[in-house]
């Protein structure tokens, strides 16, 4: 009797694997400016046919770089245990995704700013990657209001606050830490990041439960 064999289309595809992983390695090691077909066939050991193959090009490959990003990120989160206290997980996510910034400075602004400049990813893939982490801060806030620990508002709405708090003060600390100029106060350290991060997470949510 013939062993069954796996589909070639269910397969990874290895050499776009190893194309994408040289472009991560490429913009943590050297930056965006690095991000071209030659630095990536160069870096993946192939050439720069095989960007054209399997991407078509630098935009399809900085695309594939863009949702692996997002990717990790989402991985990063989901590892976040829920746990009983539903806002404590909502605290742990922030506390996650400032970790995931700080450990990852040039691939966090490739996926939130523009460092490339000639590059804008489709705003259809824009809408699709950001759901995929966005929507487990809006599944916790929702749990968090099931439970009654914050009221039966619109948890999109108390989630948009939430990230924008947390990727405001993550963009500020990226910027010190580059050695750009810090507000007066503005703590120095990740312990200090991290408290003044749960702090006004915790703000954030309690203003949530004040009538407007």
């Amino acid at each position: 009797m013939a062993t069954p064999t796996t589909s070639s289309a269910s397969q990874p595809d290895e050499l776009r694997e190893r194309l994408v992983d040289a472009g991560l390695e490429l913009l943590d090691r050297h930056g965006p400016a690095e991000l071209t077909v030659r630095r990536i066939a160069e870096a993946a050991g192939t050439s720069t046919m095989g960007v054209y193959t399997k991407f078509g090009g630098r935009t399809g490959v900085l695309e594939a770089i863009y949702r692996r990003g997002f990717e990790l990120l989402r991985a990063a989160l989901g590892a976040v245990p829920p746990g009983e206290d539903a806002v404590g997980h909502v605290l742990d996510l922030a506390l996650a995704y400032r970790r995931f910034a700080i450990a990852n400075p040039a691939l966090y602004a490739f996926m939130f700013e523009q460092p490339v400049p000639d590059f804008d990813p489709d705003p259809t893939l824009r809408v699709e990657v950001l759901d995929t982490t966005f929507g487990l801060l809006v599944t916790a806030v929702r749990r968090a209001s099931a439970q009654g620990a914050l009221p039966a508002a619109d948890p999109v709405h108390t989630s948009v606050l939430v990230w924008c708090l947390a990727h405001g003060m993550v963009t500020l600390e990226l910027t010190r830490a580059a050695g750009g100029p810090r507000p007066g106060g503005f703590p120095a350290g990740p312990a200090a990041g991290e408290r003044l991060l749960l702090d006004g997470v915790r703000a954030t949510l309690l203003g949530q439960r004040e009538p407007a």
